[in-house]
């Protein structure tokens, strides 16, 4: 009997853009956040570049995260789930002979696609001032490269483009349509202004899938407009990213609690504050510490179980999995 092989997770995201519009995509940038938003209902969710190079390195976007680090991250929190996650790729790395090899990286990664944005290298943060973009040119030649890498198919290459800010809305749609002749899957303006620079890039776009990125409110994103999923569905937006929300949150969490550390050493009183912290329990179920103990019960010996756990107690572990006899 013939068995029929499972979509890949590229597929299945490929799926989520043709049918559940738009698709939202929180960004991750580490295995706590990646796993939140799988336990939390999404369907799928992106690394962020920036997230990653504040995360990782304690450094601003501006392209000083290297490749490897960043291939080796998104292999992390693409395997700590089972949801598609898209890459941010940045420029690219280099040249069209660079982003062939980086392409072939990031999916042997298990990623099911990557954004990659014309800007010259070093790049910066969408929302910076002083960027630079390569030509249209040079850009199409990256695109059909990555194309020509993939050996998945369904893989998707996410052209970004930079150019509202330095070319203006016209330069961008020109831009839009050759990226879109040379093959890109998704087209990605950063740094919208307005819900005419949307309308206008959706235009240029014609059937190709179209990204915009959004934020929880004016602050979080200064450039772009903060408008309602709903809103963004009329459009006809096919994706929406949220890159800051979860490191932007998490950032305002850590704030919080340091602030209550702080008083209780000048005060030297305990404090108890669940409404600022999980308990171990959250974070044991979130990480799926019952897996191991599962794991353990399964292979581990009646004699390596004993004594491992001389009073039957499985620290860390939500419930406990029945010991073998």
């Amino acid at each position: 009997m013939n068995s029929i092989a499972a979509p890949s997770r590229a597929r299945r995201f490929r799926e989520l853009l043709a049918n559940a519009r738009p698709v939202v995509s929180p960004g991750v940038f580490d295995g706590y956040s990646a796993r939140l938003v799988e336990s939390m209902g999404f369907s799928t969710a992106a690394t962020t570049g920036a997230g990653l190079a504040n995360s990782l390195i304690g450094q601003p976007d501006i392209g000083l995260l290297s490749l490897r680090e960043n291939v080796d991250a998104c292999r992390h929190i693409a395997r700590s789930v089972s949801i598609p996650i898209m890459a941010d790729a940045d420029t690219g790395y280099g040249n069209a002979v660079t982003v062939y090899h980086v392409v072939q990286y990031f999916e042997e990664a298990g990623v099911v696609g990557i954004n990659m944005e014309d800007q010259l290298s070093p790049k910066r943060c969408g929302h910076m001032r002083g960027k630079e973009l390569v030509s249209a040119s040079e850009m199409t030649m990256k695109i059909e490269a990555a194309i020509k890498a993939r050996k998945d198919p369904d893989f998707i290459i996410n052209a970004r483009t930079d150019a509202i800010a330095v070319e203006g809305i016209e330069g961008t749609q020109a831009r839009v349509r050759e990226y879109v002749a040379a093959g890109a899957d998704m087209i990605y303006a950063d740094a919208v202004r307005s819900e005419d620079d949307i309308l206008r890039v959706l235009e240029a776009a014609g059937d190709v899938p179209v990204n915009i990125n959004m934020g929880f409110g004016i602050r979080s994103r200064p450039t772009s407009p903060l408008l309602s999923l709903g809103r963004l569905r009329e459009m006809g937006v096919a994706r929406v990213s949220m890159p800051r929300l979860l490191s932007a949150s998490a950032i305002s969490g850590m704030q919080k609690a340091l602030l209550v550390l702080r008083d209780c050493m000048q005060t030297g009183e305990a404090a108890d504050r669940p409404d600022l912290l999980v308990g171990m329990d959250t974070i044991s179920s979130l990480m799926d510490y019952d897996r191991i103990s599962a794991l353990e019960n399964d292979l581990l010996s009646s004699e390596e179980l004993r004594r491992k756990y001389r009073d039957g107690e499985r620290h860390y572990v939500v419930s406990q999995a029945p010991k073998r006899d």
